[in-house]
């Protein structure tokens, strides 16, 4: 784990294969993911590092639904009540009444590269097949969006899920695109702004459509929700993006 503050009071945190933010204000803090479920207690040593309490979360926004990014949601909504906000689009996914995840049939006949193999063997490690679902996940509102630290502002952007977003930090220029795009993957031999392999993707043609219309959003720190922080404009980000 790694924790970096790439704008004010954002702090990114580089877990063992995928990211969470913690976003802090004069109000309070919240989260933006939460890993793996294995990767719960890391979110929690990551909270408590900053000198802060888990148990007084505003939030936890969730970018969308798959395991990587849910994976503490249940349990910060169980044990502290906090609650687990994702678009209207997304929340039957999160909650676990739909699936839009990539199967283990993609997997397994890839499975002979060995980036894909040491990569699924993470994903059991991580307990991606325990996942629980955040059932009681509620849909945000932008009025409610607004109420929490650093004022966020989600894009809706599907193709990688059908309710995936991105959330806009607008008084730090920081934006947390999630999966919609990335700057590195366990299984990707490549850093720097990409998509995702095909197989993660509800719509691939979507997915990259969607992560071009940030192209005229104003931020300068991109935070994916794999590989490292990005200090470089979204049209900058985004014109190295290949179909």
């Amino acid at each position: 784990m790694r924790i970096s503050e790439p704008a004010p009071g954002v702090y990114f945190v580089e877990g063992p294969a995928s990211n969470w933010l913690i976003v802090r204000d004069h109000s309070g803090f919240m989260l933006i993911d939460g890993g793996y479920p294995a990767d719960r207690g890391l979110v929690l040593q990551s909270i408590r590092g900053l000198g802060l309490n888990p148990a007084e979360a505003k939030a936890m926004l969730i970018t969308h639904g798959h395991v990587d990014h849910t994976g503490s949601a249940a349990y910060f909504s169980r044990t502290f009540g906090t609650p687990i906000l994702c678009s209207p689009e997304e929340l039957a996914h999160v909650q676990g009444k739909e699936k839009h995840q990539v199967t283990f049939g993609q997997v397994l006949v890839r499975a002979w590269r060995p980036r894909v193999f040491r990569w699924m063997l993470h994903v059991i490690q991580a307990k991606a097949l325990q996942a629980e679902p955040a059932t009681q996940a509620q849909a945000w509102t932008a009025e409610a969006l607004r109420s929490l630290p650093g004022r966020p502002k989600a894009i809706l952007l599907p193709g990688h899920t059908p309710g995936n977003v991105a959330l806009l930090l607008p008084e730090t220029g920081a934006i947390a695109v999630g999966d919609s795009f990335v700057s590195g993957h366990p299984i990707s031999p490549k850093s720097g702004p990409q998509m995702l392999h095909r197989m993660y993707h509800s719509d691939p043609a979507e997915a990259l459509a969607s992560a071009r219309q940030l192209e005229s959003v104003q931020a300068h720190v991109i935070l994916p929700g794999h590989g490292s922080a990005l200090h470089m404009t979204l049209a900058e980000a985004l014109s190295a993006l290949q179909t």
